[in-house]
């Protein structure tokens, strides 16, 4: 398939990128299972952190070349550690990036100078053309029902006219899949492969709290709902007591200020680390403050297992999708 032979990886299966939950464990992971594991720059902010951890998993990919690694770039002017990041990146050689809320211009110039494969995250055609004529190497369809930022048409859709539009780019199903048969579908759809971030919430080498990977367990589809008030941009979490607190909409003087030419960049970087110490309090253990990321494939996600079963158990779920689709050709 065309994502396992660019990514060198045996499935086509991404693990997707969540901030203060991915961590160079499920990364670890995901490489000797044959996926492809990434992580948020930003879950490492201390000076080092991220050169050690960049080293770390490039000696074990060497060790486990059946998969691959890859970092999530936020490249918007509000992310402050943007640009030492993806020198650290660059100088690491990281074989994959994944872009998302800006420009990836600068991102695919470093990747490419050495070989390295660009995904950017896009919600719709607009962003797409935005990105293919930065000459990314694909996109990650970020439809309805992900986590975090996630966008607002049906896979069913989105990935159909990606594929339209964009026939030559790497396009890989995100939102909503939790099961074999979801990834058999994307397939079918047109996609390259997916991206599954909520299910690996629930995994041992995940080092957040007990309690946020019981969430994952208990909460169901109708209890994932959007905020603005953790970023500024729409982003799903758990309908906590907690996310009910804090509200889903910015109030009149918040959206003045982030609509503000003046003012927006500077409101956007104050609304998303006043965000991202709260996200950060809440997947420690014993914290009260319940407010947690998830997509809407909670609904789906019934126990906790390593890393291993559950992509053990995907591809076991994809196989047995796509060979009774033969059975189902017949009714046509």
């Amino acid at each position: 398939m065309k994502l396992t032979s660019t990514l060198g990886i045996r499935y086509p299966v991404i693990m997707a990128p969540m901030f203060l939950v991915s961590n160079e464990a499920m990364v670890r992971s995901a490489m000797e299972q044959g996926i492809a594991g990434t992580f948020p720059s930003l879950n490492y902010r201390h000076e080092g952190e991220l050169k050690d951890v960049l080293d770390q998993l490039n000696q074990h990919h060497s060790l486990h070349p059946q998969g691959t690694y890859g970092v999530n770039l936020i490249v918007q002017k509000t992310n402050p550690l943007y640009a030492k990041h993806l020198q650290i990146c660059a100088d690491a050689k990281v074989p994959l990036y994944i872009t998302s809320l800006g420009s990836p211009k600068e991102v695919i110039a470093a990747a490419h100078s050495y070989g390295a494969k660009v995904l950017c995250d896009v919600t719709n055609l607009a962003h797409a053309e935005k990105a293919a004529q930065a000459g990314c190497d694909g996109f990650i369809a970020v439809t309805a029902g992900a986590g975090g930022h996630a966008g607002p048409y049906p896979m069913h859709v989105l990935i159909p006219s990606l594929q339209t539009h964009f026939p030559g780019k790497l396009l890989v199903a995100a939102g909503g899949i939790a099961h074999g048969n979801q990834i058999a579908s994307a397939l079918l759809l047109g996609a390259d492969g997916v991206s599954i971030g909520t299910r690996f919430i629930a995994s041992h080498e995940a080092s957040v709290s007990d309690e946020y990977k019981n969430a994952i367990l208990q909460y169901g589809m109708d209890d994932i709902v959007l905020t603005e008030r953790l970023s500024g941009t729409p982003c799903n979490i758990i309908n906590t007591p907690t996310a009910r607190k804090i509200g889903y909409k910015q109030n009149w003087f918040e959206k003045l200020l982030n609509n503000n030419s003046r003012t927006r960049k500077y409101f956007k970087m104050l609304v998303q680390l006043r965000g991202m110490k709260k996200l950060e309090q809440a997947v420690k253990p014993g914290n009260y403050q319940q407010l947690w990321s998830a997509g809407q494939s909670v609904e789906l996600v019934n126990e906790i297992s390593s890393v291993a079963e559950i992509v053990h158990t995907l591809v076991n779920e994809t196989r047995i999708a796509l060979n009774s689709g033969k059975d189902i050709s017949t009714n046509f």
